[in-house]
């Protein structure tokens, strides 16, 4: 079995390139892990059918038009590609070699979920854009590809906005008592990416003498793995109150459970991963 001890920076050439690619050697440096900078080429829409007007032009026409397109969609390929190792070049051109010492470079083709399930075997971290679109300020859409992704992913994943990256200097865990909640705590104390950074563990909504159990739980069990760890209970909904707590709080990194939820109640209710991934401006890591 390959050793999962590879960062992988996910690169579309978009607006958030930048932020993914620092924030990527930000975590390879913290890991002490080798970094990939890999780019997804998508398979073009297949070029509308061309009618038979053999009738017309002749056979030798239509097959010269066939021709042309064929050689068309040849050359479109081959610039994609160009293109894609030129974006790769410089994003390896941006990485600091005194902190990460082992940079390569894939381009792969297909779809994105499908390509990064192939890498996870060599995955510790994969870290993407979320490229949100917004019509309007309370219309911010994630891209479907990270939404897709993460839920599919068994590796951990970061995502990046397209601000730019600043390395965080706390963490804010989103913890509502869950098993979900429990297990992304318990990667944190296990990992170093976020080692010797005080921590805050954050509940929203309702708090029963029960989940405060829970709290004071996930609160002892980073204390003991050597982070400083305070608490916070807030009411409300979690998508309204954390994406303004974390503006205030600076550079900080927010650390969510994946989609605790059934996927049948995720589809009625909707998901508060994907609700804080869309609406967070700071990265966000995703543990499973």
């Amino acid at each position: 079995m390959p050793t999962p001890d590879t960062v992988y920076a996910c690169l579309d050439g978009l607006n958030t390139t930048t932020a993914v690619v620092d924030g990527a050697c930000w975590a390879a440096q913290r890991l002490g892990a080798p970094l990939t900078l890999l780019h997804t080429l998508e398979r073009p829409e297949p070029a509308a059918a061309v009618g038979d007007y053999s009738g017309v032009l002749g056979m030798g026409a239509q097959d010269l038009l066939l021709q042309r397109l064929s050689d068309l969609d040849e050359e479109r390929a081959k610039v994609a590609q160009e293109a894609a190792q030129r974006m790769l070049d410089e994003a390896r051109g941006r990485v600091c070699s005194e902190s990460v010492t082992q940079v390569g470079t894939l381009l792969r083709e297909g779809d994105l979920t499908d390509v990064l399930l192939t890498q996870e075997p060599t995955a510790r971290l994969f870290v993407l854009g979320s490229n949100r679109r917004p019509p309007t300020a309370r219309k911010l859409r994630l891209d479907h590809r990270i939404e897709t992704a993460v839920r599919n992913l068994h590796q951990p994943v970061m995502v990046m906005d397209a601000v730019p990256f600043t390395a965080p200097t706390h963490f804010v865990v989103a913890y509502d008592g869950s098993a979900t909640a429990d297990r992304a705590v318990q990667r944190v104390a296990g990992s170093p990416l976020l080692r010797g950074m005080p921590a805050e563990l954050v509940m929203v909504g309702e708090c029963p003498a029960r989940l405060q159990e829970r709290l004071r739980a996930a609160q002892t069990l980073l204390a003991d793995a050597g982070f400083t760890v305070t608490t916070r209970t807030l009411p409300g909904l979690p998508e309204e109150v954390i994406p303004p707590l974390l503006e205030s709080l600076g550079s900080t990194l927010l650390v969510l459970g994946a989609y605790g939820h059934s996927r049948i109640r995720q589809l009625i209710v909707g998901s508060t991963t994907t609700a804080l991934l869309r609406l967070c401006s700071v990265p966000v890591l995703v543990l499973r």
